[in-house]
């Protein structure tokens, strides 16, 4: 089980975003990076995590749908450049909210039909409020909102660590 042993790295927001303002915003070109770098890779894993879930439970004669593909991956590099031009800030925070979302859903999906109980809560991120606010703010808003999905990606990750923990104790049993 490869994509069980790998772990996902948390993001620093503090340290990311006063790097940013000392170098006058530089900073935020490999934050972004990174951000995006961090939800592929535990994109990719999620979805090999799945297949393997899957071929488990085929051979103990569970029949289980796994999902066709995950969500597609952001191109990093292309997103973290795009980021000059201030407004592809607004939408790439907008789409990390959502896919983050459509990410916890379809995961609470997969494990419910795989297991009996319950083993994944999905986060709710209000990604209207923080629109709102980032609108209210004239802009503004978006550190904050940057700020609560970086969180939240750690919160996932750290969820994610314990349920693939979990998984590992239950298909060695």
């Amino acid at each position: 089980m490869q994509a069980i042993l790998e772990k996902d790295r948390r993001i620093w927001f503090s340290m990311w975003f006063l790097a940013s303002v000392a170098s006058f915003g530089l900073a935020f070109f490999p934050m972004f990076h990174r951000i995006i770098e961090s939800r592929n890779k535990h994109f990719r894993r999620e979805h090999e995590l799945e297949k393997q879930i899957a071929e488990f439970l085929r051979k103990k004669g569970k029949e289980i749908q796994t999902p066709i593909e995950g969500i597609r991956e952001m191109n990093a590099k292309t997103w973290a450049a795009s980021i000059v031009l201030v407004i592809p800030v607004f939408v790439l925070v907008y789409l990390l909210s959502k896919d983050l979302v459509k990410h916890e859903m379809r995961q609470d999906a997969f494990l419910a039909s795989a297991f009996p109980e319950r083993m994944f809560m999905p986060q709710s991120v209000p990604i209207k409020k923080y629109a709102l606010i980032t609108i209210i703010t004239l802009g503004f808003g978006i550190v904050y909102w940057l700020y609560k999905i970086v969180n939240m990606y750690n919160a996932h990750f750290k969820a994610h660590r314990e349920l693939e923990k979990e998984i590992i104790r239950r298909m060695e049993e």
